[in-house]
């Protein structure tokens, strides 16, 4: 399946929110086809040596706000996660060939979730930062919806999203949290963690 594509310095998960502010002239083009055709776009991570294989389609919500000079804001969500096949450059906005990635391993037991999310909230009330608690239904993955909200470096998102199994993306996260919480209960406040636990 062929998607328009927009590179951004982000690692857009599955459910979560994605508020974007649209200036460039191509990807106004893109986003009045994908809401005249009503389709989604793929938001891939650009790296300095490139573009991630792995991102993630984001559908387009509603328009915020548009200005005089054509620029506009409008609230997107995280859909599926895909892997780039071929790159499309003949449009103004780069195009990509993408295989959809749907979990082929394990998920987490609920017992899992519960830990994970504890360690999570732990993390974020010692770090002291002001985040939106995500909603979450242990009787479903929530490893996606924590990554969210982690003020993480793009490297250690990127890892969780190129992961094909719930459980593992938990164990990871929970292995996370296990290298940093021991610093936070014996540091001063953080305001960003690397994804190996340092502390920055």
């Amino acid at each position: 399946m062929k998607i328009p594509l927009f590179p951004l310095d982000v690692v857009l998960f599955p459910g979560a929110p994605l508020p974007l502010h649209i200036f460039e002239e191509r990807y106004r083009e893109m986003f009045r086809r994908c809401m005249a055709e009503q389709i989604d776009f793929g938001v891939v991570r650009a790296q300095e040596d490139g573009l991630a294989v792995v991102g993630c389609t984001a559908s387009i919500g509603r328009v915020m706000h548009r200005y005089e000079d054509g620029r506009f804001d409008v609230m997107c969500q995280g859909e599926r996660r895909f892997e780039i096949e071929l790159l499309d450059d003949t449009h103004a906005y780069l195009q990509a060939e993408v295989d959809f990635l749907p979990d082929d391993g394990p998920e987490a037991t609920r017992a899992e979730r519960e830990q994970c999310a504890a360690l999570h909230f732990e993390a974020i009330e010692l770090a002291r930062l002001e985040l939106p608690m995500p909603h979450l239904d242990l009787d479903k993955p929530i490893a996606f919806s924590l990554a969210a909200a982690l003020p993480a470096d793009l490297d250690f998102k990127q890892q969780l999203l190129d992961m094909r199994s719930d459980a593992s993306r938990t164990r990871k996260l929970q292995e996370f949290y296990e290298v940093l919480l021991p610093q936070l209960r014996t540091s001063s406040p953080i305001r960003k963690v690397q994804g190996n636990g340092r502390v920055m």
